[in-house]
Order: structure tokens, then C-alpha cells, then sequence
């Protein structure tokens, strides 16, 4: 059976470019090199509030043929951890009572999704740059990534994405490194195995 994954970013234009080529190396770690990854368009999401309001029902409504949802927001200083337990359970519950095998998988990214970027891209710090710091800043996007892409991005008037996929995709060159300094990716990867795992 192909595995078919719906991703649920923030913002399908700058977040969705980062988690494609990320979800698609999570799901070939996960044995599954040949699962259907999509980046949910529609309805398109604008920021973390937006997309948690549209599980279970909007979701469930459009993408029920789907076999794994992957909802993967910025963890914003925040403890998403009530949100996700009442998202996870709810939406099982509905998909259950319109007999639909679909499961939905939440992690935040800490503190933002960029520092999943950065951390695969090492040998292009600046020479003041501190992991430990850099992680606990909640502004990370601004006083990290903003820069580092302004010098190792792309123009954004040919690339929509300011080459935010193509800096993922060298990224995970070094995916190892990228879930020992962000231990809530490698906690996704196990639950993504463990579903996929018992899967018919």
C-alpha cells in the first residue's frame, strides 16, 4: 500500500517549502521511501490558530482518503502539548465514526521551524554562533535565519520560497546531526515508525 501523508504548516508558501523535502526524508527513514507526501493548499493556513481550527472537521471533509496527517507548527516559546493531546483525540475519534484509517501526528518545531534548517547547516554559522543560544532564542527566525538566508538564500523573485527548499534539502546532507541538536524531530520519526509499523 503507498502511504499517503497530508503536511499541515503554518504557511504553505515558506514553512510547506521546508517541510517537503524534510517529510520526505522522515517517511524514507520511516521505511516508507515511496509514501505520496502533500503540502496542504487548501484551504491554505495563515499561522499556527488558523490551522488548529480547521481539525478535526475541515480536515476530515477534505482529506479523509488521506492514511497520515502531519500537523507540524512552531513550538513559538510555547507548550503545544494539551493542544496536541486534544487535536490527536479528537481527530481519531471523528475519523473513527466515519470509519476512515486516518491518524494525525503533531510536534512543534523548537522554537520555530527554521532552527530545524540551521541545525544541518553548521559549517555556515557565524563564528559567534551558539547552538544552546540560538535554540532558546524565540526570535530565532529573525536573529538567525533572516540573516543566513539573506546570504545563502535565493532571489526571491524567481524563487517564492527564497530557496528555503534547496537549503532543506542540502540540510539533511547532515540529518543526524539535525535531530541530535533538535531532539523533538527524532521523537517524530519514532512515532511516525511506530504507525507506520502497524499499518496492514
Amino acid at each position: 500500500m503507498s502511504l499517503n501523508v497530508l503536511v499541515i504548516p503554518e504557511n504553505p508558501t515558506y514553512n510547506g517549502a521546508i517541510l517537503k523535502p524534510l517529510c520526505e526524508r522522515l517517511l524514507v527513514e520511516c521505511g516508507r521511501p515511496r509514501a505520496n507526501i502533500e503540502v496542504m493548499l487548501n484551504p491554505r493556513t495563515n499561522g499556527y490558530e488558523h490551522a488548529k481550527s480547521l481539525f478535526p472537521v475541515t480536515l476530515l471533509d477534505l482529506y479523509s482518503h488521506k492514511h497520515l496527517v502531519l500537523f507540524i507548527p512552531d513550538s513559538d516559546g510555547q507548550d503545544r502539548s494539551a493542544d496536541f493531546a486534544r487535536i490527536e483525540a479528537d481527530f481519531a475519534q471523528q475519523a473513527l465514526a466515519i470509519a476512515k484509517p486516518i491518524r494525525v501526528l503533531c510536534c512543534a518545531a523548537v522554537p520555530e521551524l527554521e532552527a530545524w534548517l540551521l541545525a544541518g547547516h553548521q559549517d555556515k554559522w557565524e563564528p559567534n554562533w551558539q547552538w544552546g543560544t540560538m535554540r532558546a532564542d524565540r526570535s530565532i527566525k529573525e536573529n538567525y535565519f533572516s540573516p543566513f538566508l539573506e546570504k545563502h538564500g535565493r532571489d526571491e523573485s524567481r524563487y517564492p520560497d527564497g530557496g528555503r527548499k534547496q537549503l532543506m534539502v542540502e540540510a539533511l546532507r547532515k540529518y543526524a546531526g539535525i535531530k541530535q541538536r533538535c531532539p523533538e524531530l527524532q521523537a517524530l520519526e519514532d512515532r511516525i515508525r511506530a504507525h507506520v509499523a502497524s499499518l496492514p
